[in-house]
């Protein structure tokens, strides 16, 4: 492993680059930051530190609260929202010299952990993402010693980044490093430079919003009742970048792209809202769920009511329709009926009853049962 004048040299010959970065971490970790900013010239580093400690702050921070708290999918998305950041804070600097950082840990603390010791760092950049996960065994270190064991790692990223000389930790745990270029197309859309990106030329007319992830055989028969009821064919939307979820990564642009076979089409937009699906996509019929029609009538994503309105009148003037398929809210099956839409855009929406379609199946449960939850 990296001596701690090692470490110090390399983050000295970091804090001269050009690079310029937004660091959150989660649990374990936070020394890898105090690393960063001990060491003279931190200021022309790191634009922002961030320490989203407890639990409740971390969900907070990604406006969600995650499967796991340290976890390499959490990780992701608090590296992709400190790129976001990083845009944000630095509109001078060269795009391709700012950085998002994330990092979790689970470590040695006062009393024994029932799980696994391991850490995840995560980095975003324009033009990839890049992460490196680690099960290290428990007792074996200090807590200071797993603490450096992680400084060790996010500081020879840093620097492998930015072509310095670099060497990780040595040690007999095997991390796994994972790095996701980006398509030219996925750069420009995250620049605002495309609207939206297809695997398609033709511009989408039934269009299935989500996250996807998974997707499941919910989504399927969803999709398959919309292609009969309309004649027309699905193609599945990714947002990039919803207004109540954290950026993707290009990590998870990849995964979920990859489940779609070559007969399915997709769309990927920066369209978080559907009056800006509305305007990019006109004369379109959109698939949702009845959950997805309560949020779209909550006022608190609105400046105020009026706004609200209007912005939902788009569906008129821009011939938008909606198959909305009941959805089990909490402990209760809520269908179109169920919901009071305003009476200037009701005839936009058509309802799938729990008589046509009912499948209680949960991304989120999907992903609780595969982190063995």
């Amino acid at each position: 492993m990296s001596s701690n004048t090692d470490i110090t040299g390399l983050i000295k010959q970091i804090h001269e680059s050009p690079l310029k970065l937004v660091i959150v971490s989660s649990g374990g970790g936070t020394n890898a930051i105090a690393s960063l900013l001990k060491v003279p010239g931190a200021s022309k580093t790191v634009l922002e530190s961030y320490i989203p400690y407890a639990r409740e702050s971390l969900a907070h921070y990604l406006l969600k609260e995650p499967d796991q708290y340290c976890s390499l999918d959490t990780t992701l998305s608090m590296a992709a929202k400190a790129y976001s950041a990083a845009k944000k804070i630095d509109t001078k600097t060269n795009i391709d010299k700012l950085f998002g950082i994330g990092i979790t840990a689970s470590l040695a603390t006062t009393y024994e952990k029932k799980g696994e010791h391991r850490f995840f760092i995560a980095l975003q950049t324009r033009d990839y993402s890049k992460s490196i996960e680690c099960v290290i065994e428990k007792g074996k270190r200090s807590r200071e010693e797993e603490e450096q064991l992680v400084t060790g790692y996010l500081v020879n990223l840093l620097a492998q980044t930015i072509n310095l000389p670099s060497s990780y930790p040595d040690h007999e745990e095997e991390p796994i490093f994972k790095t996701v270029n980006a398509e030219k197309s996925w750069i420009d859309l995250v620049n605002g430079d495309l609207d939206f990106v297809s695997s398609t030329k033709r511009i989408p007319e039934l269009i299935f919003p989500g996250a996807f992830n998974p997707l499941h055989s919910g989504h399927t028969a969803m999709k398959d009742l919309a292609e009969k009821k309309t004649g027309m064919e699905v193609s599945f939307e990714i947002c990039i970048q919803n207004a109540d979820k954290p950026p993707l990564s290009y990590h998870e642009i990849e995964r979920t792209i990859n489940q779609f076979s070559v007969n399915e089409n997709w769309v990927m937009t920066k369209a978080g809202m559907f009056f800006d699906k509305s305007s990019m996509f006109p004369n379109s019929v959109f698939i949702i769920g009845a959950d997805t029609l309560i949020r779209m009538l909550d006022e608190k994503f609105y400046k105020n009511r009026d706004d609200m309105m209007k912005k939902l009148d788009l569906f008129n003037s821009h011939n938008i329709n909606f198959l909305v398929f009941g959805r089990k809210v909490d402990e209760s099956f809520i269908s179109l009926d169920d919901v009071q839409v305003p009476e200037h855009i009701r005839k936009r929406f058509t309802g799938f009853g729990e008589e046509k379609f009912r499948d209680d199946i949960s991304s989120t449960l999907l992903r609780m049962e595969i982190n063995g939850e």
